[in-house]
Parts: C-alpha cells; sequence; structure tokens
C-alpha cells in the first residue's frame, strides 16, 4: 500500500489534504470564521500537507494514520448520534435505571 501512495502522489497529498480538513472541522472549529479568515486558514492547511505529503512519500504511513483517526471520530461520531436516539426512544426509561440503581 505504501508503494502505492508513493506512486500516485497526488492522490496522497488529497487523501491527506481531506483528511486534515476533516480532523480540523471535527476537532479544532470552535464557530464560523469570516471569509477571507477561512480562506487563510485552508491556505495554510494546504501547505502544511505538503510537509505531510513529503514524510508519507518518505515511507512514513501518514495517510494510515490518519485513516485510523478519522475512523475513531466517526466511531465517536455513531456513538453519540445512538446515544441521543437511544434517549429519546427510551424517554424516562433512562432515569428510571439510574433512580434504581
Amino acid at each position: 500500500m505504501q508503494t502505492w501512495f508513493h506512486d500516485h502522489p497526488i492522490i496522497s497529498y488529497l487523501l491527506i489534504l481531506a483528511f486534515t480538513i476533516y480532523i480540523f472541522n471535527a476537532v479544532f472549529r470552535m464557530g464560523r470564521l469570516p471569509l477571507l479568515k477561512e480562506v487563510i486558514v485552508h491556505i495554510v492547511m494546504a501547505i502544511g500537507c505538503l510537509v505531510l505529503l513529503v514524510l508519507q512519500l518518505d515511507k512514513l504511513p501518514i495517510i494510515q494514520c490518519m485513516a485510523v483517526a478519522v475512523v475513531m471520530m466517526l466511531m465517536l461520531r455513531g456513538r453519540q448520534m445512538y446515544d441521543k436516539w437511544r434517549g429519546k426512544k427510551g424517554g424516562d426509561s433512562a432515569a428510571n435505571q439510574a433512580e434504581h440503581r
């Protein structure tokens, strides 16, 4: 897999950029920024991803590590949505179970 990413640097860069943008939006974003600041942030991220691309091409598993981080974040998001759905479905049953313990 590592050699395939090395042979396709554009796809590697796009994956790194997509993972970086997702991680930034999911973890570090506090609120909406003005449009110019938003563009500057994404340009700086795109430049920073070039450094990660160099490390990826130098045989470090950057894409694989970022993919694991994104999968874990998606699992957390799914668990939060499940708990929210379960809380609405159960109504007061969760509160009643807590009282009986």
